[in-house]
């Protein structure tokens, strides 16, 4: 088994303001991590910014020019109370959505068995053509529409374990029954969407965590709920939207996931992988903002993606 790391410093250049929790930080650990001794035999590459025509499969050209032209030389630029742009911000955003577009390609063309994408800003929250929440593109949807479009992918699930409700991947694809989005969550919390009752063209299965919930209701969720669906739809793809801020040590959630929780499920989600689509794996790294819960949890899904 194979797996590829995807990532570039220059995700670094996007800045937040003093004490946002979605800071330069946040990758470094990833980063020193994943160079310890363990993961030397994963295959590296480096993330390139995704083409126009490409992040346009899902957001419009005049959301992607306003990017582009609010994006400032200088200084920052409030877009909402929680997301602003930086002079390096917009290249950021795009090296972000490249580097999952290229794991697309070196997973369904072979050359690797899955692949991991260490990159940010983060992309879920991301509408078609409202940034919010951290992000700017949606990185996970424009992933997916990359492996329809070039490879013919009829059907790509999209998994999402973030504490967070993903509702920018949801809204995109509300009426595509080619893509199933599946999602744990606490709630209620931000952005305040992702209840059971969402389903979309029934491609969307949300399954809510409370405040407190731990290992046991976040497998309940997945056993009982989501993995029936996912092997029922048998996608030509699994893309992880990972997540780690449902840990235990994260300061801006309360679920109590450690990182043997975030093995498993990447265990799970590799079985069916196997079972369905020739272990196609893409997993794009979302939120997570304690660094040693963050940096921990990571290196736990790397190694399980690794077959360690």
């Amino acid at each position: 088994m194979s797996t590829l790391l995807v990532s570039n410093p220059l995700c670094l250049n996007h800045m937040t303001p003093l004490g946002h929790p979605e800071r330069p930080d946040r990758l470094r650990v990833v980063e020193r991590i994943l160079e310890h001794e363990r993961f030397q035999v994963l295959a590296r590459e480096a993330a390139q910014p995704v083409e126009i025509d490409v992040a346009a499969r899902v957001h419009p050209m005049h959301y992607l020019e306003m990017l582009h032209d609010s994006s400032p030389l200088e200084g920052m630029v409030q877009i909402d109370n929680d997301t602003s742009l930086s002079p390096g911000t917009w290249h950021a955003a795009r090296l972000s959505a490249g580097g999952s577009v290229m794991a697309v390609d070196e997973v369904m063309t072979g050359k690797v068995t899955n692949a991991f994408v260490a990159i940010r800003p983060p992309g879920h929250h991301a509408e078609s053509a409202t940034p919010m929440g951290f992000c700017y593109l949606n990185n996970a949807a424009v992933a997916a529409r990359h492996a329809q479009a070039a490879y013919g992918a009829g059907r790509v699930a999209i998994v999402d374990f973030d504490v967070h409700h993903g509702n920018g991947t949801q809204q995109i694809f509300w009426s595509d029954p080619s893509v199933m989005y599946c999602s744990t969550h606490e709630m209620p919390l931000y952005p305040g969407t992702g209840a059971p009752s969402e389903t979309g063209v029934g491609n969307i299965v949300n399954v809510p965590l409370a405040a407190g919930d731990g290992g046991p209701e976040f497998k309940a969720a997945y056993d009982g709920i989501i993995f029936p669906r996912l092997k029922l739809f048998k996608p030509d793809l699994i893309i992880i939207s990972a997540g780690f801020d449902a840990h235990v040590r994260d300061p801006l959630a309360n679920i109590n996931l450690i990182e043997a929780d975030f093995a498993w499920v990447t265990k799970r989600l590799m079985e069916i992988a196997d079972e369905s689509c020739g272990n196609r794996v893409v997993s794009i790294l979302e939120g997570g903002y304690d660094l040693e819960g963050l940096a921990r949890s990571t290196a736990a899904h790397v190694m399980t993606l690794m077959g360690a």
